[in-house]
């Protein structure tokens, strides 16, 4: 609680990562109120892995990247810890052992079965979590019933990208 003794509002985390074949690895990580405002806003410098990375980490190389470089550096920056972080990109949920928030993958509707995934709906939209994180399944509908049936939680990422995009644009 802050100094004037009110709980912080409900919000929603959106994490996604950039891959830019000339700089490399670019995330960000915005949070919403349950209205869609913004609240918070972070990204990260490109991250390039060298080739004694790409070697060492082998198969693994991109989970580690995704959750733990990219991912979990954004929340831990975050003011606000929100009722769920929500990602477009299958590798970055290597970041929910990492954090104490659910993490849920947003689908396309029509999205094929994955052993790997346990899909579920939560109003028009479908989300996934990783097989081992199953539980977070009916904790992550829970904690986003009180959502708009028309909230897409698939629209944000594209503010994201915009948004990197524009911060690019202007280091340049």
């Amino acid at each position: 609680m802050d100094a004037t003794n009110t709980p912080p509002k409900p919000s929603l985390g959106f994490l996604t990562v950039l891959d830019d074949p000339e700089h490399g690895l670019f995330g960000g990580y915005l949070l919403l109120n349950l209205a869609g405002r913004p609240l918070e806003f972070y990204c990260t410098a490109p991250i390039k892995p060298n080739r004694a990375q790409q070697i060492l980490y082998g198969p693994t190389l991109e989970s580690f990247l995704y959750g733990e470089q990219i991912g979990a550096t954004l929340l831990e920056q975050a003011k606000a810890e929100p009722l769920v972080v929500c990602t477009d990109c299958p590798s970055a949920l290597a970041v929910r052992p990492l954090v104490g928030t659910p993490v849920a993958l947003v689908l396309p509707p029509e999205t094929a079965d994955d052993a790997r995934l346990r899909t579920f709906r939560v109003g028009r939209n479908t989300l996934a979590v990783a097989a081992e994180s199953e539980a977070d399944s009916p904790l992550i509908t829970g904690r986003l019933a009180e959502l708009s049936e028309s909230f897409d939680l698939a629209e944000p990422f594209g503010r994201i990208r915009e948004a990197i995009e524009e911060a690019q644009q202007a280091a340049r």
